[in-house]
């Protein structure tokens, strides 16, 4: 069979689509909160919790009273060295699944690389992947409070000089003051102070090291910038080590899932179904922005945003093959522009299950769907289909965009690949297998393409095979889909297809409340088959 997966849950599923424009949500609710609080303290007779004891001296109202609270504070004071009856707190550490390890060879997952926690479960906390021990990373987070410490007593003193200075005035763009002078000086200083160059027993060392360890070990950093460039570059890897750490103390990252929760779009935010496998750097976000026209991904909004000021493209590459109205199908070939196909595999696995395909896409072309305005052509929807089918596949997969389902775009895309078959003069089908929801769309379509035959039909005998040659739909959809609707009996020898005009009525019905304005025109299309296809 082909690489790819057949049709998905896209085209017009009753999966509800989570989009909004604006906003946040909250998708996890706080459990096992009443497990970890302490016991209600005693209450003033204002009904306010006590800040300190004094508060409850001046809460008294007479001796008397003053003398049952004294005696209660004692018996509180006794029973706090006692807290076999109070729920235990939950340490950070003990949150964590032990059953997990890190994945750096020979680690044992004690420590961490910012020196703040007692173990580690990713490469980006470990210490032996970047070459230092638990003891080296505690030694460099005391000396990193304590110039912290230093650094927030000068902010200090700067703030009192300031506020003293009557007369001083604010201006927009200040001279920078002897201190950040002298401390330019001294970073000027210790660049200069950076080798030229490894020598020849450095390079043997940093070889040696690398041949030994691979990739599994972060490669040796000293001596190849400065040492303060390097403090610098130290200081952020810890520092974007424990932002992770502490999203994964919160429950919002488990290790092997999908953080991808949302991803920017255009002008909506979309939250992601399944895991897409983009690369780490990237699926280690919680969210990712996307051009919706060139379908380039990037890791912030200011990226996106100097993305777009640049960015020439407002359609699809490849070539219009249908308008109609402010509806274009453009056809995109997997061979001549991959970078783009293999973003759109990528995009609409965030979406799809089984898919399979990411990478490997020229031998497949991709029909895009858009919708314009007067800022460009908006991905609706797609569906992938391969050059060389031997089994005559029509469809290998379909999406329809999370924002644009329930409106009628599925089935449009159903359509355009069977009026692309009648082009071809070919009874086409959807890839097998076909998921769930999937098949769901497409028994929806072949639904209302054999009661809009049966309600054009004049003649007294239908025949399956002519049914299948107009409309391209194969024998074997055809035959199921009229079992499902109970229109294929068995009888005296032969199978008659019964033509039930209670099921034709209601049809007729739906498509006079639907209206025309979700539907392929035929003469809008602009396209001759490929050769070799």
């Amino acid at each position: 069979g082909a690489p790819d997966e057949g049709p998905d849950a896209a085209a017009d599923s009753a999966a509800p689509a989570s989009v909004f424009s604006s906003g946040r949500r909250i998708t996890r609710s706080q459990q096992g909160q009443g497990a970890d609080r302490d016991e209600t303290p005693p209450r003033t007779p204002t009904g306010n919790a006590p800040s300190s004891e004094s508060d409850l001296e001046a809460s008294s109202p007479n001796n008397d009273t003053d003398e049952r609270l004294a005696k209660e504070l004692s018996l509180k004071e006794a029973a706090a060295h006692d807290l076999s009856h109070r729920p235990k707190r939950r340490r950070f550490h003990e949150s964590y699944n032990f059953n997990m390890k890190c994945p750096t060879p020979g680690c044992n997952s004690l420590g961490h690389l910012t020196g703040r926690h007692e173990r580690h479960f990713s490469i980006s906390g470990c210490p032996l992947y970047h070459n230092l021990s638990a003891d080296e990373c505690k030694t460099v987070l005391m000396f990193c409070q304590g110039k912290a410490s230093t650094r927030d007593k000068l902010a200090e003193e700067r703030t009192l000089s300031h506020r003293h200075d009557e007369n001083r005035h604010s201006t927009r763009n200040q001279a920078p003051s002897e201190r950040q002078l002298r401390y330019k000086e001294k970073v000027s200083e210790l660049r200069r102070k950076r080798n030229s160059g490894l020598n020849k027993e450095q390079k043997d060392k940093y070889m040696e090291h690398r041949q030994s360890h691979g990739t599994s070990r972060e490669p040796l950093l000293e001596n190849i910038t400065s040492d303060y460039d390097l403090e610098l570059f130290r200081k952020a890897q810890a520092r974007a080590s424990d932002d992770l750490e502490k999203l994964r103390l919160a429950g919002q990252v488990s290790e092997g899932s999908n953080m991808i929760k949302t991803i920017v779009f255009g002008r909506y935010e979309l939250d992601t179904w399944y895991h897409s496998p983009y690369p780490e750097e990237y699926a280690r976000l919680g969210r990712l922005y996307m051009c919706e026209f060139c379908l380039k991904y990037m890791k912030s909004q200011t990226i996106l945003r100097r993305h777009m000021a640049k960015c020439v493209w407002k359609h699809p590459p490849g070539d219009e093959i249908y308008r109609k109205t402010n509806i274009s199908v453009f056809e995109v070939d997997g061979k001549k522009n991959k970078i783009y196909c293999q973003n759109l595999c990528l995009l609409a696995k965030l979406f799809l299950d089984h898919k399979t395909l990411y990478y490997d896409v020229e031998p497949f072309l991709f029909y895009v769907m858009t919708e314009a305005d007067n800022t460009g052509c908006h991905l609706v929807g797609y569906f992938s289909k391969e050059k060389n089918s031997f089994l005559n596949y029509n469809v290998s997969c379909i999406l329809t965009m999370p924002q644009y389902m329930r409106q009628g775009y599925g089935k449009m895309l159903i359509d355009f690949s069977y009026l692309l078959s009648k082009v071809e003069e070919k009874v086409g089908s959807p890839e097998r297998p076909l998921s769930d929801l999937g098949l769901i769309s497409y028994r929806s379509y072949w639904k209302d393409v054999l009661l809009r035959y049966m309600n054009n039909f004049q003649g007294k005998e239908i025949s399956i095979k002519e049914i299948s040659q107009e409309t391209a739909v194969n024998p074997v959809d055809i035959v199921s889909t009229l079992q499902a609707l109970q229109m294929l009996k068995y009888w005296k020898g032969k199978h008659l297809v019964l033509k039930r005009q209670d099921l034709i009525d209601d049809w007729k019905a739906k498509e006079t409340k639907r209206g025309n304005s979700k539907t392929i025109d035929p003469t809008a299309l602009k396209w001759t088959p490929p050769k070799g296809t």
